[in-house]
């Protein structure tokens, strides 16, 4: 159901009826794109299935579905058409179009090639948990996710506020604890996956494939600065997933004992999509909290805002020998 998410908290919203949340979302339902348009996105039905709900509401889990198509001109021909154009106004004129002049041929032969343009089709799915007050966008970019979570504050009404969740613990900073003492935090465990980045102008980068971590060599390039900018774990045995620096879980994975479980409990009459959303919402409802607790809990952002009082004292600086996470809970 989901490859990747990006998780939000609801910091506010008086939830419409259902009915007001399929009116809103139908007026604004997916439609094809027109001969000389380069993108259009819309609502469709989360089942695939022609008129069926735009919303649907399994077991208190709302799902939409957001489809995006795009229709795009390769850059070598649009530069080979430019450059003809250019050159064919430079022979009869004299002089070859610059700056503003030659962009507006561009954008000319760009509106003139997109019907002929092959359109690209792809969906990000959505589930609101009005109840545990949280967003999870299928998406692994933050710009992409931040995309949908502005349309679903445009569209849906009630006053709806969404953040990007922030953990107390940066999760750059809790990996490298993770990596370096070895220890996973409970109900995780470090699977054999790793990507370790230079935060400088360099950015030298290391990466573990199907490699055990639980090597000192690991710890030694934490040591020499490098933070951990992706890790795979499992939680509970039963889900498996890649955590980046950016909170963004990536390569969700559902393990065998839950999906023997969702097997037993599919039916054919609804082609398995309401089991399939009860399963992975309710595992991913259970890792999500666990996660965060992982991180040190949510950021309390009051705490941020409030005033500060000048020390009487100078502050003492930290010690650039100790290890990212202590300096951070310093």
């Amino acid at each position: 159901m989901f490859k990747s998410a990006l998780i939000y908290r609801i910091d506010q919203w008086d939830r419409p009826a259902l009915a007001d949340i399929e009116t809103r979302l139908d007026a604004a339902r997916f439609t094809e794109c027109g001969a000389t348009q380069p993108e259009s996105s819309g609502w469709v039905e989360p089942r695939n299935e022609k008129h069926a709900a735009l919303v649907e509401n399994i077991g208190g889990q709302l799902i939409l579905k957001l489809c995006t198509e795009t229709k795009a001109v390769p850059g070598s021909v649009i530069k080979t058409r430019l450059d003809e154009r250019l050159d064919k106004i430079a022979e009869e004129t004299g002089r070859r179009p610059k700056g503003k002049a030659a962009k507006e041929l561009k954008e000319e032969i760009v509106h003139d090639l997109l019907p002929r343009a092959f359109p690209k089709r792809s969906t990000t799915l959505v589930w609101l948990d009005p109840e545990a007050r949280y967003v999870v966008i299928g998406a692994g970019s933050a710009k992409k996710a931040d995309g949908v979570a502005t349309r679903l504050i445009e569209l849906l009404g009630g006053g709806l506020a969404l953040s990007l969740v922030n953990t107390e613990l940066s999760p750059a900073t809790a990996m490298a604890h993770w990596l370096a003492t070895k220890e996973a935090p409970s109900g995780f465990s470090v699977d054999r996956e790793c990507e370790l980045k230079q935060p400088d102008s360099e950015k030298s980068t290391v990466r573990y494939a199907r490699h055990t971590l639980e090597i000192d060599e690991v710890g030694e390039h934490i040591k020499q600065g490098k933070l951990p900018t992706q890790l795979a774990l499992t939680w509970a045995g039963r889900v498996s997933f890649v955590l980046t620096e950016g909170l963004a879980l990536k390569k969700i994975k559902l393990l065998d004992v839950v999906l023997e479980s969702a097997s037993q409990q599919s039916t054919q009459d609804d082609n398995n999509f309401d089991t399939d959303v009860a399963i992975t919402t309710g595992e991913l409802r259970q890792l999500i909290p666990d996660l965060i607790d992982a991180l040190g809990g949510l950021l309390d952002r009051n705490r941020l805002m409030a005033p500060t009082v000048a020390p009487a004292e100078p502050a003492a600086t930290a010690d650039a020998s100790l290890p990212p996470w202590e300096a951070e809970a310093a």
